[in-house]
């Protein structure tokens, strides 16, 4: 396949002269070689045995100008034509553009011919190629020998599908560059088709930028309604004397009672915290009762609660009995009596006096 490389904008291609063993494929190469320009081309490079037979394949590059402001440079190859080197054969045709094939005209050759073309289709068809669609010229080759066979018997028998054929000598030139120009132009003219829908944007002629599409023109503003001027108002009648309209007699309706609101529970009063009273009696010395308990201290009392407490007036007390004051006066503490010396725990045991 045609390598186009758009940076660089070169096209290289890749053309290959197939037929059977000493057809004269190298010597094609080789005339080519010593004609075209130093500057064109590159070196002939060709591995071949002591008899002069290709051994291995033949390069030749050449680049024959700018095409379209595209480098163009090819690059010709060589098979080798004895049957032992089918590998080799198949090696070289990958990647092909073009193929030449050469014929030998001699007519102890054409069975070699023959055989060289079909082993040509056989391996193109190994990597995919269709020798109908892929650009294929014939070359019949050595037409300056004696007893050669004329062009009619080589195109029925080696040209069943009509490929462009030459006649060529190739030790003098004949017909060697007529050959290699047609293959060219086939190449480059299948590259142009197959390339025109598949070149990158960048190689593409600058589209010109989309113009702004265009607004659509806006719709005119409905008038806003005008309200319609106000109908002059009839005139109006006279008034005529108003008649005096006596209003109903009020109907007295009692008002309906009103329930009293049911009084809020009273918030409970929290407890006062119980003080000791600071007058609260001590035990006196030899006080049996033990004086006053802790159980006896009331707590403050709130002055809500004294005065539920409060005792009703009592009558006046009589007059032999002592005043309150004298009532209300703390007791004072019983005498101290000495006891008598009990006797002890041996003297009672033991009956002593």
């Amino acid at each position: 396949m045609v390598s186009i490389n758009y940076s660089s904008r070169e096209v290289n291609c890749k053309i290959v002269y197939y037929g059977p063993g000493l057809s004269g494929k190298t010597t094609n190469l080789q005339y080519v070689h010593s004609k075209v320009p130093q500057n064109t081309r590159g070196n002939l490079i060709s591995l071949a045995t002591e008899a002069d037979r290709t051994l291995y394949f033949d390069f030749l590059p050449i680049n024959i100008g700018t095409i379209n402001g595209f480098a163009a440079k090819f690059q010709l190859y060589t098979v080798p034509g004895q049957v032992y080197y089918n590998a080799t054969r198949k090696l070289v045709l990958r990647g092909v553009d073009g193929v030449v094939f050469v014929a030998d005209s001699q007519p102890d050759k054409m069975e070699e011919n023959i055989e060289s073309l079909a082993n040509l289709e056989e391996n193109l068809r190994e990597y995919g190629y269709d020798m109908a669609t892929l650009p294929v010229a014939i070359q019949y080759n050595k037409r300056d020998l004696p007893g050669v066979l004329p062009v009619s018997e080589l195109n029925g028998r080696l040209n069943p599908s009509g490929w462009p054929y030459f006649e060529a000598s190739a030790t003098i030139g004949n017909g060697v560059f007529d050959t290699l120009k047609h293959i060219i132009k086939l190449v480059l003219s299948k590259a142009k088709d197959a390339g025109a829908g598949r070149a990158p944007a960048s190689a593409a002629a600058p589209r010109p930028a989309p113009a702004p599409a265009a607004e659509p023109p806006r719709p005119a503003a409905a008038a806003e309604p005008v309200a319609p001027a106000p109908a002059a108002e009839p005139p109006r009648p006279a008034a005529e004397p108003a008649t005096p309209v006596q209003a109903p007699a009020a109907v007295a309706t009692a008002p309906p009672p009103v329930p009293e609101p049911t009084p809020a529970p009273p918030e409970p009063t929290p407890p006062a915290p119980q003080v000791e009273s600071p007058t609260a009696a001590r035990p006196f010395p030899g006080d049996r009762t033990g004086g006053i308990e802790a159980t006896d201290v009331k707590p403050a009392e709130t002055p809500a609660q004294a005065e539920v407490r409060r005792p009703a007036p009592q009558a006046e007390a009589p007059a032999n009995e002592p005043p309150s004051s004298e009532l209300n006066a703390p007791a004072m503490a019983p005498s101290l009596k000495r006891r008598p010396k009990k006797r002890g725990f041996f003297k009672r045991l033991f009956g002593i006096k």
